[in-house]
């Protein structure tokens, strides 16, 4: 016979609930890369001295303890090369350039030296046109004439709006064109063109490295101009406007062509040491005051020292 007895049972046991902490991976097998993950850092202490409270012997012996080379002082700026400041291989004009015709001898002697000279001159054409694929001779002549007129015009008002002119000219040309000419008035004119602007030289070169190229392009410009300049004082000191001469020039443009902006701009102006000298400017000068009437000779000037002591003398006995 066989009783159930289900509440006294369930009365006298007692359930008691156990905690184990497992503290291994469900899967083992890759137990190993698992532990690689970890990486153990040195945590600062924050109750040591600072670096700024160390002496240099405390701060050096904990640096050759962890290992560490002491710090170089680096004082290095960023600086920014915007031109050469200066002509790679200038060109030498032909003396009597603009006189000789090509018929006469010396005139046919010039061609064929500007025939020998031209390789280079093509090579860094082709040089530049692997920078700038639409550069063209043709384009470039009339773009360097624009660039020119551009260029005189903004000197004439370059005090009120400096920044126009250095759209055109490089920082070396700015200075030697407003070289002297803070307190003047430049009037300056361009009538028109003898013969067409073309292009004599041409060269390329690298500056501080391989990869930072600037490319120099010099054009002869044969020209009719006028040019006229005023003094402080509006007083006319050079030129005349109303004057037309014959103006030849070899003017420099440069370009930083590994620049994505990049622009020609005058860079230089070749001065042949053949060509006649311009006249001088004369300057202004402030007036200088008169000076005090002295005695031409000794005596004189004993006569008036003794009469201008004698009403003192006469004043003291009395």
């Amino acid at each position: 016979m066989c009783v159930l007895m289900p509440a006294v049972v369930s009365s006298n046991v007692q359930q008691q609930q156990i905690r184990t902490t497992i503290n291994k991976h469900y899967n083992p097998q890759y137990r190993r890369h698992r532990g690689a993950k970890i990486i153990k850092i040195d945590l600062p202490d924050l109750t040591k001295e600072k670096d700024d409270e160390m002496s240099p012997e405390r701060m050096r012996s904990k640096m050759k303890e962890k290992g560490l080379q002491p710090p170089r002082p680096w004082n290095e700026r960023n600086f920014y090369i915007s031109n050469s400041g200066g002509v790679f291989e200038p060109y030498v004009p032909p003396e009597g350039d603009g006189k000789l015709s090509a018929v006469t001898v010396e005139g046919a002697k010039q061609k064929l030296e500007f025939v020998e000279k031209k390789g280079k001159s093509m090579m860094a054409v082709r040089k530049i046109k692997s920078y700038d694929d639409d550069f063209t001779l043709q384009d470039f002549v009339q773009d360097a004439t624009e660039i020119y007129k551009n260029a005189h015009e903004a000197l004439m008002n370059f005090r009120t709006n400096k920044e126009k002119l250095e759209e055109f000219v490089t920082e070396k040309a700015y200075v030697e064109m407003t070289e002297n000419a803070k307190y003047k008035t430049v009037s300056w004119k361009f009538h028109q063109s003898l013969s067409p602007p073309k292009v004599v030289h041409a060269r390329t070169n690298s500056v501080v490295s391989k990869d930072n190229l600037f490319a120099q392009v010099t054009v002869r410009f044969h020209t009719q101009q006028s040019l006229c300049i005023y003094d402080r004082f509006g007083r006319k000191i050079y030129g005349d406007e109303n004057l037309v001469k014959d103006v030849l020039e070899y003017v420099v443009f440069e370009k930083h062509i590994t620049e994505q902006y990049g622009k020609w701009r005058v860079h230089h102006k070749i001065i042949p040491d053949w060509m006649p000298a311009s006249e001088p400017i004369p300057r202004t000068y402030r007036k200088p005051e008169p000076l005090p009437d002295l005695p031409d000779t000794p005596e004189e000037e004993d006569k008036s020292s003794d009469s201008s002591t004698k009403p003192d003398v006469a004043i003291a006995t009395a």
